[in-house]
């Protein structure tokens, strides 16, 4: 969890718990609060982690709001702490609440994909922001059609009702303690501990069901003694996810990557992630004559076979399999989701990673290609597009640091003098493939653009302009101009759907290749193709990598699920509130708010420097709990009198951030640049930790102080929408002005029995 505190919770001490129950005395009695309290931190973090990847891959609508179940598992945990000292005991209804969660959400997968059910996105022929899946979804054979923000608002309250439970449990344990700073640093080594634990699963590409297999068995030790129901409802809830983890049907296998759900049909050899369409492995000499198409223009226009060729999302191999077939010597594959990787491994009917010529990378595209070595004839973006987000932290997407103009000046430093950069894929919309060929203009020159079907012209209002590559050439290259002036005096270039009928003709010429037993109707032409940039005036950078969305504007969509998850946080806290008398702690409210910006500001600007690898992320999370750990240490060794030098240093260190560009430390050597980096984006953790920590511990009413920070992370990342109109790096003054207001006295809000010297 990401509040000042980050996945640290706390709870009710000072407050008389009526439902606490009474257990050994003494040391014996320390001992036991602190298990409890280090098993209950656990379980919330690594059952947030759960829900947040089981609920992407089954109800796929939720990925288009920004991190909504992270924020619905904060906002849980937030009430839960507010209601540690009542007699209501909804711990007990963690796992029927979860049960009816995933229950839920399983029966909308099946109802949104039989076509029982319409999701209404919004306007996707001209969309504001490409929201990838949106534009296929199934018309209602019923005719009922269900708002997004409907889906939106129920899951939400549902997944933050399961946490109320966990935050109750949590407020409780927390309130056994005798010293609070003690009893945080021992929440905040449980929440590490969670970490570490999905982090394993995560490499041992677990299923679902031995995530929830864990979560129910420490849940069952949390809310002990149980009842036969509650046993009974794990065992239900176990069955499910069984299901949908491991599949019912036997026409395809289920595997869980560290980002997706991959459900793959050996048969077709086709390839789903989060159950929408992503790879089909073919046999290239057969089919899917796209692969080939960058090496069969090369070559009919009079060139020689690229030799050293690097594939930047190679996938299951479809292109890694093209470059082999014309002449490559040698192939760099680089392919982020080892999943797909080892499908194409054991399943290509090619086998192209078995070729001797090629070395696989299970690694970022952007990081491989910023750290120098070999220099390549042809690099090739293929079909590159994640269907996901980066993390649950931002509206980054895996792929999102390839398609911004420093990338591609990091691509062109890859190139021999010569070498040829192509990228291609459906891009959904015309101003996509304009944004993308501008980008090219800036760092190479003109692109050579072609699509299919054969368009004369893509403009930024071209909807769905199908299958679009660029190709662009480095400094000193004929390459492209050979093709470009080959196409327009032969006025057409012609491709056959069955790849090995392409090898013995050229395809350039006025008519098609005169080729026995074809056909001209046999035959695809492919003409000159001019993308219209002039009216593009927004290109993506690693400071805004937006490359889907349209202008530097909060989606209409995104507005609409912040007012729902808005909407149901007041009436979730206005429902559970302890006392219509109580006021929030202002001071841990804007610690929150400001906290999880700052989170969210270090998970991306690391993502860039070391890759958007989900072991990045999670050496990031686990970094910041470290930090907060060595704050909780000092903050029990000096005991800080006065916060106003750890907040000088937290808006110093905060706007050194905010005005120091995002890629300065890209050109230094990689242990200097992680050394700078992370210096400069974990000394803000640290000096926001200290104060939460100091600020805590004078507290007098514990409740209301860890409901409130929670509830402001929940402002916090509704906030982070602003980095699609401001950037990531201006988003922190954004966190800047949170934290000033936490400075304030807050005389209406603030206890007043904090010390003065706060």
């Amino acid at each position: 969890m990401a509040t000042e505190g980050v996945r640290g919770r706390v709870g009710t001490e000072g407050v008389p718990s009526r439902t606490y129950r009474p257990g050994p005395t003494g040391r014996a009695a320390a001992r036991r609060a602190r298990r409890d309290l280090f098993l209950i931190s656990f379980v919330v973090l690594f059952l947030e982690l759960a829900c947040i990847r089981w609920f992407g891959g089954f109800v796929t609508y939720l990925t288009y709001f920004t991190n909504i179940v992270l924020l619905a598992s904060f906002l849980g945990v937030s009430v839960g702490c507010m209601i540690a000292g009542r007699q209501v005991e909804m711990v007990k209804a963690v796992v029927p609440l979860t049960l009816l969660a995933v229950g839920l959400g399983y029966a909308t997968h099946l109802l949104t994909t039989s076509g029982g059910v319409a999701v209404d996105v919004g306007n996707q022929a001209s969309p504001q922001q490409v929201y990838f899946g949106a534009e296929n979804a199934p018309l209602a054979l019923s005719g009922a059609v269900v708002p997004i923000e409907a889906i939106a608002g129920t899951f939400f309250a549902l997944v933050a009702l399961v946490f109320v439970g966990l935050g109750q449990a949590l407020g409780r344990a927390f309130n056994a303690a005798s010293d609070r700073v003690v009893a945080y640093t021992v929440n905040v080594l449980g929440s590490l501990a969670g970490i570490a634990a999905f982090g394993l699963a995560s490499y041992g590409r677990t299923s679902p069901f031995l995530w929830f297999t864990v979560a129910g068995a420490v849940l069952l030790y949390v809310t002990r003694p149980w009842a036969t129901w509650q046993v009974g409802a794990l065992l239900a809830l176990l069955y499910l996810v069984a299901q949908t983890a491991f599949g019912v049907s036997g026409n395809y296998s289920v595997l869980w990557s560290p980002y997706y759900k991959v459900q793959f049909a050996p048969g077709q050899r086709v390839i789903s992630a989060n159950h929408i369409g992503h790879q089909v492995m073919v046999p290239v000499g057969d089919e899917g004559p796209a692969y080939a198409l960058p090496h069969l223009l090369n070559r009919d226009a009079g060139g020689p076979p690229f030799e050293d060729v690097l594939v930047i999302g190679a996938g299951s191999g479809n292109d890694v399999q093209a470059a082999l077939s014309h002449g490559a010597k040698h192939v760099d594959a680089v392919e982020i989701d080892p999943v797909l990787y080892r499908i194409g491994k054991d399943h290509h009917p090619d086998h192209p990673y078995a070729d001797p010529r090629v070395s696989v990378h299970l690694d970022d595209g952007r990081n491989f290609a910023r750290r120098g070595g070999r220099k390549y004839d042809l690099i090739v973006y293929a079909l590159v597009d994640s269907l996901v987000l980066h993390s649950g932290y931002s509206s980054l997407r895996l792929e999102s640091y390839l398609f911004t103009q420093e990338a591609l000046r990091d691509v062109k430093s890859r190139l021999k003098p010569g070498g040829v950069f192509v990228m291609y894929n459906y891009y959904r919309q015309g101003w996509v493939v304009g944004r993308l060929a501008k980008m090219a203009e800036v760092a190479f020159a003109r692109p050579f653009a072609i699509s299919m079907p054969d368009l004369d012209r893509i403009t930024p209002e071209t909807d769905r302009p199908g299958f679009t590559m660029l190709m662009v050439g480095a400094p000193g290259s004929a390459v492209v101009d050979r093709i470009r002036s080959t196409l327009a005096s032969s006025q057409s270039f012609w491709l056959n759907p069955a790849p090995r009928l392409n090898v013995p003709v050229n395809g350039f010429g006025p008519r098609p290749p005169a080729l026995a037993r074809t056909a001209p109707r046999d035959w695809i032409r492919i003409g000159p193709c001019e993308v219209e940039t002039d009216r593009i005036d927004r290109v993506p950078t690693d400071d805004w990598p937006f490359l889907y969305l349209r202008d530097r504007a909060i989606p209409a969509l995104n507005l609409r699920g912040m007012a729902v998850v808005a909407a149901v946080s007041m009436a979730l806290l206005l429902a559970f509130a302890p006392s219509r008398r109580s006021r929030p702690d202002g001071r841990m409210f804007f610690l929150g708010a400001g906290f999880m910006l700052l989170e969210t500001k270090g998970v991306v600007q690391l993502a860039l420097l070391f890759g958007s690898t989900w072991l990045v992320n999670s050496i990031v999370f686990a970094a910041v709990l470290v930090l907060i750990l060595l704050a909780n240490l000092f903050v029990l060794g000096v005991r800080p009198r006065r916060l106003t030098p750890y907040y000088a240093m937290l808006i110093l260190a905060l706007l050194l951030n905010a005005f120091l560009p995002v890629n300065t430390f890209l050109a230094l050597s990689s242990t200097t640049r992680a050394v700078a980096s992370c210096l400069l984006v974990f000394a803000p953790v640290f000096f926001a930790g200290v104060i939460f920590a100091t600020s805590f511990q004078g507290s007098p009413r514990p409740d209301l102080a860890l409901g409130s920070n929670i509830a402001g992370a929940v402002l916090g990342g509704l906030c982070e929408n602003l980095s699609l109109v401001l950037g990531f790096n201006h988003l922190l003054l954004v966190a800047v002005g949170f934290y000033l207001l936490s400075a304030m006295r807050w005389t209406a809000l603030r206890p007043a029995t904090l010390p003065a010297s706060v």
